[in-house]
């Protein structure tokens, strides 16, 4: 406790810091031409040696602006550090009835999602997703192991660890191009088949029936027409699949920029952190686990894709401070994409000192250009940084400017 109160003090003295020689220089002069250049006069930008907590140099540092994909920053730090990095969400075939000696079941299944972002078949996982995912038709041989052959009743879908809205505030919580639709029984990321050739009407539903053809082609006899249904209090676990680690959920959606999966947790976080099961619930735990860590947000969804979500250079980087001492600051950093080597910078700062020494997250709306994270100097020190473009008219000159600040200050 007293190791977090140093922290907190540490961090909210942080704001009132003097600019240091370092940042009234030639390096800090360059580094707000090029912030002005990329993303126009509605930029910010503030850069921290990590070690000591000086300010390196900073424009607009307390004003916020729309984050984007930076929003992701706040929704995995939370997940990652409330969940821990080894957890894995449980999705569960339940039986409400007794299994006879000739394997009956006198009753009915209850194909239960647990908020499972990464639940569908190897085709698609193996795919889009990198080989990250959880293969719901291994439940078909632990239902036949538990001696199952016959089924009385049907297989229902029960998604109800979550709401039932589909989408975010951007889109009127209703599925867009961008992402959804959202369910507490997804199935291949909302997708309506492996080849993501476009939405399922109702993941739950899809996701009970191609379970049901999966059984039936198992061998065991069941109804292929499910529906929607909680299972009933008591009712028995037969086979359970769990997710990827947390840690690896996490990486997906930060290297990726994954705005299914990050909505997805941002519900998981509310299902078990806050009120309920839904964006709004998420969002509120996201906000009080940044005030806990002495930084701030205007959460309205996981991802960002709503413009509202709004954060300052000086709250992102508090941010990225704090969970550089959080028990789960190791993976946090490791579970971001790797500047030239991986996800959504894969192909940026080549050739330059930012180039494999970068842990950061990128951030793209109309308008709206963000790079923030941490750059790994040769000579040892970590630096802090958030770059924020919110009037950009080229988003190509955006990332080469953002690139060349990540460079300078890889080399400071």
């Amino acid at each position: 406790m007293r190791r977090a109160a140093i922290l907190l003090a540490a961090l909210a003295a942080l704001a009132l810091l003097p600019a240091t020689a370092s940042g009234a220089s030639k390096l800090c002069n360059e580094l707000r031409g090029r912030l002005l250049r990329g993303g126009g006069g509605a930029s910010g930008l503030l850069v921290v040696d990590a070690g000591t907590g000086r300010r390196v140099c900073g424009r607009a540092v307390k004003r916020p602006r729309p984050l984007a994909s930076n929003a992701k920053l706040f929704t995995t730090s939370t997940a990652l550090s409330s969940f821990g990095p080894s957890y894995r969400i449980a999705t569960k075939l339940l039986g409400d009835g007794e299994v006879d000696d000739r394997g009956v079941l006198h009753g009915s299944l209850y194909l239960q999602g647990g908020g499972d972002p990464a639940l569908g078949s190897p085709a698609f996982y193996d795919r889009f997703l990198g080989g990250v995912g959880t293969n719901l038709f291994a439940l078909k041989g632990q239902l036949r192991a538990a001696g199952v052959r016959t089924v009385t009743g049907r297989l229902y879908a029960d998604d109800t660890v979550f709401d039932r809205l589909r989408g975010v505030a951007d889109s009127g919580y209703a599925t867009s191009s961008y992402i959804g639709p959202l369910s507490g029984l997804a199935f291949n990321a909302g997708y309506s088949d492996s080849r993501a050739s476009g939405f399922a009407a109702d993941p739950a539903k899809l996701a009970a029936a191609k379970l049901a053809r999966a059984l039936r082609g198992a061998g065991v006899a069941i109804r292929t027409a499910p529906a929607l249904r909680a299972a009933p209090p008591g009712a028995a676990t037969l086979a359970t699949v769990r997710s990827p680690s947390m840690t690896q959920l996490v990486e997906t959606t930060d290297v990726y920029s994954q705005n299914f999966f990050a909505e997805t947790l941002l519900k998981l976080i509310g299902a078990h952190f806050g009120a309920a099961g839904s964006t709004r619930a998420g969002a509120a735990v996201v906000e009080r686990f940044a005030r806990a860590h002495g930084s701030g947000v205007n959460a309205v969804d996981g991802s960002g894709l709503t413009r509202s979500n709004r954060a300052s250079p000086l709250q992102v980087v508090r941010l990225l401070l704090a969970m550089r001492e959080d028990p789960v600051g190791e993976q946090f950093v490791q579970d971001l994409a790797l500047t030239g080597r991986t996800g959504t910078v894969a192909s940026r700062t080549h050739g330059t000192a930012a180039e494999g020494r970068c842990r950061t997250k990128t951030g793209t709306l109309t308008g709206v250009s963000n790079l923030s994270g941490y750059c790994f100097n040769r000579d040892g020190k970590v630096m802090a940084f958030s770059i924020l473009m919110g009037s950009v008219r080229s988003l190509a000159l955006a990332h080469l400017e953002q690139d060349r600040i990540a460079a300078a200050v890889a080399s400071y």
